[in-house]
């Protein structure tokens, strides 16, 4: 019953904010702010999203019913003297926490360091900021195999086309002992095209020495010598675009005193309906060599823009022949209403 009036609800909101809200041509108080708090020097980020979740079967299946916070942020980032570049963004969520803070130098247009805490740059559905994702949660695979913060330094640039970025880190999340072990990362790929009509491939590949590292959010703990590889294709087309990733982790799980392998893949596809509508779809596929946790899960995505910086996302979920549910089909729904500046 209680999932019922949750749906009923999840329903008229979205119709609320699809029939009230014309699009604005203009936004004076909004164009005021970014005057105010956004130049190339000084750069001020806000992100607040709250989440509405309704399960229509097994309540352990899509963080079962309810309402919750997920990314509330604030940052700061900017670039001086044309050379020097800095990032720092806080979570709020729980409690106040850093997520980024990094430094960073120009070399020149085509090379640049930098050192601090920042996403390791191993999966194309993990480079994204989740106010810009294509679907309210990340593919599976980001999640399951990697970390999304790493400590560390890293040299990235790009050269005709050509994208790269290679890395040394601790290894273990934000923490800043180390065990005199590191992961190292990397990163090649080749973009044909332009903006508007474009397809990047690329490779991705980390080798992590680190002992006793959790190995993402899969309750696993690595024995130290985690091997990671992927491949990645990305196309954009007005008014279609889409992604296809692949990505494979083995270790030597601790807690299965055995060697463990986690693979999957996803594949997206997604339309421009109109200059504030898209319409995506996801097949997103796991799989675990030894825990019995394989599933694929399918997502429709629709995504609106109420102004320049509000917007509402809606998922519809289908688990098929998930293991963790005794292959039972799992459906379920998801919104987000958020707020990015």
């Amino acid at each position: 019953m209680n999932s019922k009036i949750q749906t009923i609800i999840f329903l008229l909101f979205s119709l609320v904010l699809l029939y009230s809200f014309p699009l604005q041509a203009q936004e004076p108080l909004g164009d005021r702010m970014k005057e105010k708090l956004k130049s190339e020097e000084f750069n001020v980020t806000f992100l607040l999203q709250t989440f509405g979740n309704v399960t229509f079967t097994d309540k352990n299946f899509n963080s079962g019913n309810g309402y919750e916070l997920d990314a509330n942020r604030l940052g700061f980032r900017g670039v001086l003297d044309g050379k020097f570049s800095y990032r720092f963004q806080l979570e709020y969520t729980d409690a106040p926490s850093i997520l980024d803070a990094r430094m960073g130098y120009h070399f020149s247009d085509q090379f640049e360091m930098q050192v601090g805490s920042f996403k390791p740059r191993l999966s194309a559905d993990l480079d994204p900021n989740p106010g810009i994702t294509d679907f309210i949660d990340r593919a599976r695979i980001t999640g399951a195999m990697m970390n999304n913060r790493e400590i560390g330094i890293t040299f990235l640039g790009e050269n005709d086309g050509f994208n790269y970025a290679f890395g040394m880190y601790n290894g273990n999340r934000l923490q800043n002992e180390n065990d005199g072990r590191f992961l190292y990362t990397g990163r090649l790929s080749y973009t044909f095209g332009s903006e508007d009509n474009s397809l990047e491939l690329g490779l991705n590949g980390a080798f992590n020495q680190t002992k006793m590292e959790r190995v993402g959010k899969s309750g696993l703990t690595s024995m130290g010598d985690r091997e990671l590889f992927g491949i990645y294709a990305e196309f954009n087309r007005d008014p279609l675009f889409g992604t296809v990733e692949y990505l494979q982790t083995t270790f030597d799980a601790q807690e299965l005193q055995a060697e463990e392998t986690i693979s999957g893949f996803y594949g997206t596809l997604g339309t421009n309906l109109n200059e504030r509508d898209q319409l995506i779809v996801r097949w997103d596929r796991l799989e675990y060599d030894l825990l019995e946790r394989n599933s694929d899960l399918l997502i429709l995505a629709w995504k609106r823009k109420i102004t320049s910086l509000f917007s509402i996302h809606i998922n519809a979920l289908a688990l098929m022949d998930s293991e963790e549910f005794d292959g039972e089909d799992q459906f379920g729904l998801k919104a987000n209403f958020q707020f990015q500046f």
